[in-house]
């Protein structure tokens, strides 16, 4: 039969009132502030001061194959193997970031799933839903105005405005304003300079508002900011400027989770929206505490490839929360291993050629399974047991899927199993659910990649190398002086959280399935103190999408009844 539209399926579905979400999750009626009749915000505090002495429960990262354009359904298969896990029986909580509007008005559309496998109310959380991206935004430009203003007026901190690294940010993909002159008019208007603008879910503060653990220590870490240099080459942070303090009450109601519902109303705290290829691609740490003392099973979400936001989530994000997870499942499709096997090409922007990808095409598709396989060695060297999932198209054959489940098997996984969440909900990924609670149960053996002591250099490189299988890393100038700048400084221990494209495992989107002899060339190396890493900029990494020729956003409008129509 044939699946109707996600939205009609988003708006036909019959959601429960939010309060029924949260006491089966668990919650108090007081521990929830109300965002409506379906959307809720979360006391993360009081829930955790209360359920302190509870265990935690089974952590399951969903990361992917290095993806095309389209992205291969990692939030369907999350949100699937959650309402799976809940026909099997278990007490699951699934934890997703909030998407941006870069992407839902772009290429992708919106991210709230698919099919009978999302997330509601699907029109809000695409949106404006609860206002978190609206107050990162409005947080970062009031930093941005607070700079400019201190230098027009006196400069009393001494800022050398040819270094101010500090950006404003739109959530909206906006090429026209990735670089761009500030200040002309005359005095009053401020002190002209060239700057930029970032999309909001590239900027440091969204970082933080994923990675604090609590109200202080978001504040502590906005102060952290560095946003330019002084004439004499000191570091000055939002803390210098007075800014900290008014930006954490802006985000102060971000903070707090936000919980919503599957379409079988298992509960969702979705939270936080960093990119993976800019940012560390995670939802927030405050989300997972919450999640993992109120549910047995806590299915989560890392951005891209597991190349992208899985890396980063072991290397930073467990780093400051202190957990790791019990199984790791990378999402694969056939289309996408036939892609990186050479039977076609994918282009952002432009649909995949459906001639091609319907056909079965046995040799691309063992030859991309190569990209698979790197993946899986990725996830292995964290220590920890590894389910792949097949998500269903109904042009794949018999063959194909027999074929990448018997590679996937020699590469050493725990299980190998399809899904078709998409068009059958929780009852077309029970027999994944059932593997990965095998897999949980696995002893495990968890790892970083690197150690904080070691030198910048040494940790670029290892992800370079270990996880993109490039021969060697390449530094511009300007990295080997901000390199330099940074030891001096005292920054040489943090995290490192790389900036490249997720089309490829390399820097250079056009290299697919497992590219060899190459070196990364890294560009720039920015700070991100307050969220606590540096990150590299690879090859041509923008920090502000554009849109396509014909972006998502010329689908949307509203038909004569006011109902919302083209949002994915």
């Amino acid at each position: 039969m044939p699946v109707p539209s996600d939205l009609d399926i988003a708006q036909a579905a019959k959601l429960l009132p939010i309060l029924e979400i949260a006491k089966k999750m668990g919650l108090e009626e007081d521990e929830i502030d109300f965002y409506g009749k379906y959307k809720a915000k979360v006391d993360f505090e009081t829930v955790l001061e209360r359920l302190k002495g509870r265990p935690n429960g089974k952590y399951i990262d969903v990361t992917a194959i290095t993806p095309t354009p389209l992205g291969e359904g990692k939030t369907v298969t999350s949100i699937g193997i959650t309402e799976s896990l809940a026909k099997i029986g278990k007490n699951v909580v699934l934890a997703l970031r909030e998407p941006s509007l870069g992407p839902v008005f772009g290429i992708k559309g919106g991210a709230a799933g698919g099919g009978y496998s999302q997330v509601v109310p699907m029109e809000d959380l695409n949106l404006h839903f609860t206002g978190d991206i609206h107050a990162v935004g409005v947080a970062n430009n009031l930093l941005a105005a607070m700079i400019d203003t201190s230098i027009l007026l006196g400069n009393k901190l001494n800022i050398d405005p040819l270094s101010i690294s500090w950006r404003r940010n739109v959530d909206i993909s906006d090429r026209a304003l990735r670089d761009i002159v500030i200040g002309i008019g005359g005095r009053e208007n401020g002190y002209p300079r060239q700057t930029g603008f970032d999309i909001t879910v590239a900027s440091e503060v969204m970082a933080i508002l994923a990675l604090a653990t609590s109200l202080k220590d978001m504040r502590a870490k906005l102060g952290r900011i560095i946003v330019a240099q002084t004439y004499d080459g000191k570091p000055v942070t939002a803390e210098d400027l007075r800014a900290a303090g008014a930006m954490t009450v802006l985000l102060k109601d971000a903070l707090k989770p936000n919980l919503i519902q599957t379409l079988e109303h298992n509960p969702c705290l979705m939270h936080a929206g960093p990119f993976a290829n800019i940012a560390h691609g995670n939802n927030s740490i405050v989300a997972d505490q919450v999640a993992l003392k109120c549910g047995d099973y806590v299915v989560t979400e890392s951005g891209f490839g597991a190349d992208m936001g899985a890396e980063k989530m072991m290397d930073i994000k467990c780093r400051y929360s202190g957990f790791s997870p019990d199984c790791v499942v990378i999402t694969s499709t056939i289309r996408a291993l036939k892609m990186h096997g050479g039977a076609f090409e994918a282009r952002p922007g432009k649909p995949l050629d459906e001639e091609l990808v319907k056909k079965e095409n046995m040799p691309a598709l063992e030859e991309g399974t190569g990209n698979l396989v790197k993946q899986i060695e990725n996830m292995k060297l964290f220590g920890v047991p590894v389910v792949v999932t097949i998500n269903q198209r109904t042009t794949d054959t018999e063959a194909e899927i027999a074929l990448v489940k018997k590679l996937a098997d020699a590469a050493g996984v725990a299980a190998c199993v399809p899904v078709d969440v998409w068009a059958k909900g929780g009852e077309g990924g029970k027999e994944a659910a059932q593997a990965i609670v095998d897999a949980c149960e696995q002893p495990k053996n968890f790892k970083f990649l690197y150690e904080l002591d070691a030198p910048i250099k040494a940790k670029i490189e290892a992800i370079a190398t270990k996880i993109y299988g490039a021969d060697g890393v390449d530094y511009a100038p300007l990295a080997e002086q901000k390199i330099k700048t940074f030891t001096e400084q005292g920054l040489d221990k943090l995290p490192i959280c790389m900036a490249k494209t997720h089309l490829s495992l390399s820097h250079d989107p056009n290299l697919k399935g497992v590219p060899k002899n190459y070196r990364l060339p890294v560009r720039d190396i920015k700070p991100s103190v307050g969220a606590g890493f540096l990150y590299p900029l690879c090859g041509e990494m923008r920090t502000m999408p554009g849109l396509p020729s014909v972006p998502a956003a010329v689908n949307v409008d509203i038909d004569e009844n006011g109902r919302t129509m083209g949002l994915f």
